[in-house]
């Protein structure tokens, strides 16, 4: 709350500079009230708010209440009890029921007494997720699995696709008939030979998907010398450049919207795909260039 002098004395700042010549709007801005502010304040007007009469909640807890809830849980059998067991026992065994859960962690924060209890460690923020720096080609790749439809209804097949973050160049796009970590392991070996790179830095960034995390391909990675990076959970636009290449993908003029014939003719078609999005397309994420070009 702003002191009576203190208001005083702003009014009276921005009086004398308003017969200087200033606008009111500007003075007040530069004292970071508003125009209403200063009006009341000129008039004489008190900040009433402290003295303001607040409802009081109808079911708020009573300071003898809150004292109870601070008696039960000090209580020998419920010393190492959380309240989410001390509530329900107390009801059972005693048929009394005097605050909610959150209530009694609500009274235990406010006494400072509610801490860390146990052998496990104190929880952390995590803070930001880890960022990392593209300056070159084959520094950051990343990839990603999604359906390809057949002919047959609820069949479907699997392209795997790696692109290059820095150049946005397909270094490697393939099709199964089955999503699993052996498939992800292969398409990431020939990749890493296609591309020159091994034992080179490299990040490989992924979502949380179970053929991008199990232990077949992460045996590949720490053999490869590459960094693996992931997704942040429950956040859907931590792969954009996968899913944004999924997209340019699937909209080609081209695409079969029946599904294809068989495993044969999808793996054709993302051949062709490949090679003109690397060769012919004018991305405008690198200036309209081709990614072969900036390759």
């Amino acid at each position: 709350m702003i002191s009576t002098s203190d208001r005083q004395d702003a009014a009276q700042l921005i009086d004398e500079a308003r017969a200087e010549g200033a606008r009111l709007q500007t003075a007040c801005a530069e004292l970071g009230i508003g125009t209403n502010t200063y009006r009341r304040w000129g008039w004489g007007g008190q900040d009433r708010r402290p003295q303001a009469v607040r409802p009081v909640p109808r079911h708020a807890l009573s300071p003898e209440e809150r004292q109870q809830v601070l008696e039960i849980c000090h209580r020998p059998e419920f010393a190492s009890l959380p309240p989410g067991q001390i509530v329900p026992r107390l009801l059972d065994e005693e048929g009394l029921y005097v605050a909610s859960e959150s209530s009694y962690y609500r009274i235990l924060r406010a006494c400072g007494e509610q801490h860390q209890r146990g052998r496990a460690r104190t929880p952390r923020p995590k803070g930001d997720p880890q960022r990392h720096r593209v300056t070159r080609p084959n520094a950051c790749w990343s990839w990603d699995v999604t359906y390809l439809p057949t002919r047959v209804r609820g069949q479907f097949y699997y392209l795997y696709m790696i692109v290059d973050i820095y150049s946005r160049k397909i270094v490697d796009a393939e099709v199964f008939d089955q999503e699993s970590m052996g498939n992800s392991s292969e398409v990431i070996q020939r990749a890493v030979l296609r591309e020159g790179c091994i034992n080179k830095p490299l990040v490989l960034h992924a979502d949380n998907g179970s053929a991008m995390k199990g232990s077949t391909l992460q045996a590949t990675l720490q053999r490869l010398n590459i960094t693996p990076s992931y997704s942040r959970p429950r956040v859907s636009n931590d792969n954009a450049f996968s899913e944004s290449l999924f997209r340019t993908c699937k909209y080609r003029p081209d695409y079969p919207p029946d599904g294809y014939e068989s495993l044969s003719a999808a793996q054709q078609w993302v051949t062709d795909f490949l090679r003109w999005y690397n060769h012919e397309h004018r991305h405008s994420a690198i200036r309209f260039v081709t990614p072969e070009e900036l390759k």
